[in-house]
C-alpha cells in the first residue's frame, strides 16, 4: 500500500473525517486529499512524524510507505545498508 492510501485507512479506522485530520496536521484539505490519493508526494518528516502521532501508528512503517529512511538512519546510511544486506544474505542462506 502506498503512503496516502496507508494514512487514508487508518484515518478511517480511528473515525477521523478529512477536515478535522487536515486541520490537526495544519494544512488544508485540499493538500490532505491530494496526498491520500497520490497526487502528492508524501509530505515533508514533520508531517510523516504527526500523522504517525496522531493515528498511534508506527513512525518507521509510514517513514517506509513514504519511500524514504525516518531521519534518525539517515545519518548513517552506510551502517544500515551493511545490516540489511546481511539480514538478506543470512535470510536468503537458510532458505535454501
Amino acid at each position: 500500500m502506498a503512503f496516502g492510501q496507508t494514512v487514508r485507512f487508518h484515518r478511517n479506522q480511528k473515525g477521523f473525517g478529512l477536515n478535522e485530520f487536515a486541520e490537526r496536521l495544519g494544512v488544508s484539505p485540499a493538500y490532505w486529499s491530494r496526498v491520500e490519493r497520490e497526487q502528492e508526494n508524501p509530505p515533508r518528516d514533520d508531517l510523516v512524524e504527526r500523522v504517525a502521532a496522531i493515528l498511534e501508528v508506527k513512525l518507521d512503517d509510514l517513514f517506509c510507505e513514504a519511500g524514504r529512511l525516518p531521519p534518525d538512519l539517515r545519518g548513517d546510511i552506510k551502517a544500515v545498508v551493511t545490516l540489511y544486506r546481511r539480514s538478506r544474505d543470512a535470510r536468503n542462506s537458510t532458505s535454501k
